[in-house]
């Protein structure tokens, strides 16, 4: 009588289950993209009903300044995600000088000062047009363009933030594993996500006619 055995080394076959974190991710930046819809709806029913103040209004934007700091925000992107290649190759930091050989480190902290300069740039731009005479409360066109700007703003300013605590993770773990790429690419998600919305916005704000 002969009798079957299972090897001690078969193994059950395994799940490839989605991250948890990123699908959160992507479900909330689901939620941000109506927010976002609502911020256009002002801007498309103020150029409908207001034809005259649209009009006037924009004539005040600097297009090629605008045009400019839009490139260095979409620019930031790319560095974003050649941070996230390095992450998903388990490369924390730079093994040499040359751009083929940093790590995620690199890559986000040059991604994070193309965002701090298009933040700033954003504030210049207020202030020139606040002395020009637009401001919050100054029409309806002013509450829609700072509205939708500003809350665009803090949203980048929320991603500059955890571009830094992604850089203050790397350095304190000690090995930087699957755990610590995820949240690059989570954050990467965002950044990704602000630059798009920020398309958007440049193209009604500052092209349509």
């Amino acid at each position: 009588m002969t009798s079957t055995s299972i090897s001690p080394t078969a193994t059950a076959p395994q799940v490839n289950r989605p991250n948890v974190v990123a699908v959160g991710t992507i479900v909330w930046l689901g939620s941000e993209v109506m927010f976002f819809a609502g911020l256009f709806a002002i801007y498309f029913t103020l150029r409908s009903t207001s034809p005259q103040l649209w009009a006037a209004e924009t004539a005040h934007h600097n297009v090629p300044y605008a045009l400019v700091n839009t490139l260095v925000l979409v620019s930031s992107s790319f560095t974003c995600q050649f941070g996230v290649f390095a992450a998903e190759r388990l490369q924390a930091r730079a093994t040499g000088w040359k751009p083929t050989q940093w790590g995620m480190v690199e890559w986000f902290f040059l991604t994070y000062a193309l965002g701090a300069v298009f933040v700033a740039g954003q504030a210049m731009e207020y202030a020139t047009l606040v002395s020009e005479g637009i401001t919050l409360s100054s029409n309806a066109y002013g509450s829609a363009f700072y509205i939708t700007t500003g809350f665009h703003g803090l949203h980048v300013t929320g991603g500059l933030i955890a571009f830094l605590l992604v850089i203050g993770r790397a350095f304190a773990v000690k090995h930087f594993g699957h755990k610590e790429a995820t949240s690059a690419i989570v954050v990467s998600y965002y950044w990704h996500f602000v630059d798009v919305v920020w398309i958007g916005l440049f193209l009604v704000i500052y092209i349509l006619k």
